[in-house]
């Protein structure tokens, strides 16, 4: 039967791609950008993909149309869908599911469900984490939160009932709701939350903040003419109407053209595969230049990898964004960390005993229970305690850090408020060398760090080696395939599935030699655009809570209170206290003064082994000195960007884009 171009999309299961189509009513393009197509031809579809987006606004003043790039800079709140699903099948055909959080669509019941020992009550959130094949069954596997809990179960695709969308509280940027929260066939009500960038859309629409508008998805199908091998694009809202001849041909005879995306879609069975490459990626990087047009690749296998995000510390030029593969065979030596405030000092030293660092600023304390800092003074950070101020009149519990200031070949006890916001340099005694998989095991992320010995196994050169400071700043996984050229099987390498877009042609399996892990290294270096989107859904670290005020504030008076016994213990025996920091000091005495004979600067006598050692590490203070600010900068970029786009929650792991 003979229907529109844009129906015929909206009615298709991706799955049954690809489709043969006979042109029923042509199109002439009228610009060098738009594909002429005459009545009569045969095209078959291999692919469609979401190209733009028309969102209809409805206010009390005004309703109007306009078309939005998918890299629209604004954020979205979800409306949930008032549309009824009478199966679980009904749920999984009409929304996409998949392997991370933006494909866990969540819905709830009606009425209670009783699964097993788990009893859902009704409008409780049922959240689909997966499809998979049960004992032969397709089911889905849900999750559900009762009393705080995590219960996990199994609902078959054939289950009845009546079903709903669960109000989605998280804000979304349109290619996300393109890609995942619109259900197939359907339009999806937004209500558009921060306009910070648009200034061509408040011109337009003054009032469009915290309005509602339906997003209408235009799609654009990727084709083959005559079953050849030139692809050609159409945008499914033109004038054209088509008839499915699938029926009448051979689908031996198809050609099967795929991207990146559907390759990963497809079951472990269906691995190794060789495919001709049609379209190769944008990418200059040298690994990806090797994917030519006609070039023939070996795809082993998907799985997930572990990445390490790692970024440049520089304050001359831009700062470049890095995934370190945890599998890298090059060595890191640590290098210090800035501290901005004692608040972010005392959080490192509860993973570093006994932290050494160096004030980069100056602090002039106008509480007697409160050390001053100068420039130059060092510390080796030791606990937390809660102080006793008195200030007009009102005792006042302020939060600080213990320190060992150390001055005169002795030790003295420093108590510094957390909301100082002198900066610390750390000094550095460890000269080990590490992997990226030991610097993640052995110290909380971020770590400051430079190659010391760079990987002779990756793709091209080792680009890290070029750099100067790398921060290593968290880990994540993503979803990658192990590829090789079909003429060099053994150089085998990780092909990341979200960051390089390949179109090939699936020629058969391949029956050689397969692989199920890199042989070759693969560090990819990511936009900024790539590392703040990483960053903002692939974070698992639990960021501290704000900071503590400048200057101390009255927010709890203490009349007769009593500090606890192990306080207690630190104020009335400094003695001991100095006695345990002294020993601490010999040793790191000891070590600075080797330190510093290897970098040559003289030692005299042992009453200069102070001195000597201040030498040194204002010298590591000098190297570091433009560290600080661009360590300033890059954290000024991070935090304006999560408070923008504020979601809160985490994140399980890589962005699949559905298999469409």
């Amino acid at each position: 039967m003979t229907t529109t171009l844009k129906k015929f999309i909206e009615s298709l299961d991706p799955k049954t791609l690809p489709r043969v189509l006979q042109i029923q009513s042509g199109y002439y393009g009228v610009t060098d950008n738009e594909c002429s197509i005459s009545t009569g031809e045969v095209i078959t579809v291999t692919g469609y993909k979401v190209q733009k987006v028309r969102a209809h606004i409805h206010s009390s003043e005004y309703a109007d149309t306009v078309e939005l790039p998918l890299n629209f800079p604004g954020l979205f709140k979800i409306v949930p869908d008032k549309t009824s699903y009478y199966s679980i099948e009904e749920i999984v055909k009409a929304l996409h599911v998949g392997h991370t959080r933006f494909g866990h669509p969540g819905f709830y019941s009606c009425s209670n469900l009783h699964v097993g020992t788990v009893t859902v009550c009704q409008n409780e959130e049922i959240i689909i984490k997966s499809v998979e094949d049960s004992n032969g069954v397709m089911s889905v596997n849900c999750e559900v939160f009762i009393n705080g809990e995590r219960q996990c179960f199994v609902l078959p695709l054939s289950y009845k009932g009546e079903f709903y969308e669960y109000k989605d509280e998280k804000i979304y940027t349109l290619k996300e709701i393109t890609d995942w929260k619109i259900p197939k066939c359907r339009k999806r009500t937004v209500i558009l939350t921060d306009l910070t960038k648009l200034l061509e859309l408040t011109k337009l629409f003054p009032n469009a903040s915290n309005a509602m508008m339906t997003l209408e998805p235009v799609y654009e199908i990727q084709a083959l003419l005559e079953f050849g091998k030139d692809i050609i694009n159409l945008l499914t809202d033109l004038d054209i109407e088509v008839l499915d001849i699938t029926q009448k041909f051979d689908v031996e005879y198809f050609i099967q053209i795929l991207t990146t995306h559907e390759i990963f879609e497809r079951t472990s069975k269906e691995f190794p595969m060789i495919a001709e490459i049609i379209e190769g990626p944008l990418r200059s990087h040298t690994a990806y230049r090797l994917l030519q047009h006609g070039k023939k690749i070996i795809i082993h296998a998907k799985y997930q990898a572990d990445r390490v995000i790692a970024s440049e510390l520089r304050s001359d030029t831009a700062n470049k964004h890095f995934l370190i593969p945890s599998s890298y065979k090059g060595r890191f030596k640590r290098r210090p960390r800035f501290f901005p405030t004692v608040y972010d000092l005392n959080i490192a030293n509860r993973e570093t005993d006994n932290l050494h660092v160096v004030a980069t600023k100056a602090f002039q304390s106008s509480h007697q229970e409160f050390s001053s800092v100068n420039v130059g003074d060092q510390f080796q950070a030791k606990h937390f305690q809660s102080c006793k101020i008195k200030s007009d009149g009102k005792t006042t519990i302020v939060d600080a850090l213990v320190c060992a200031k150390m001055e005169n070949k002795c030790c003295v006890k420093s108590t510094i408020p957390l909301y100082v916001e002198g900066g610390f340099m750390e000094v550095v005694h460890d000269k080990r060398q590490y992997y990226v998989s030991e610097l993640c095991k052995d110290f909380q992320l971020p770590v400051n760090v430079k190659v010391s010995v760079r990987d002779l196994f990756t793709v091209a050169e080792d680009i890290l080696a070029a750099t100067s400071v790398l921060q290593l700043e968290e880990q994540i996984t993503d979803s990658y395939l192990l590829v090789s050229l079909l003429d060099n099987p053994k150089e085998v390498w990780e092909l990341p599935v979200h960051r390089v877009n390949l179109t090939v042609r699936l020629i058969g399996n391949f029956y050689g030699d397969t692989y199920f892990s890199p042989t070759r290294t693969n560090v990819e270096e990511i936009n900024e655009e790539e590392y703040y989107m990483l960053r903002r859904y692939e974070s698992h670290v639990h960021h501290p809570p704000p900071r503590p005020p400048k200057t101390p504030v009255n927010t709890s008076i203490i009349e007769n209170s009593v500090i606890s016994e192990s306080n207690q213990d630190m104020i009335s025996e400094p003695r001991s206290f100095n006695q345990v920091v002294c020993s601490l000091q010999e040793k790191i005495n000891d070590e600075t003064l080797q330190q510093s004979t290897e970098k040559n600067i003289s030692t005299t006598t042992s009453s200069n082994t102070e001195t000597d050692a201040f030498v040194a590490v204002s010298k590591d203070v000098k190297e570091h000195q433009q560290m600080e600010r661009t360590v300033n900068d890059v954290k000024e970029q991070f935090d304006s960007i999560t408070l923008r786009c504020r979601p809160t929650h985490q994140i399980s792991h890589e962005n699949d884009i559905p298999g469409q």
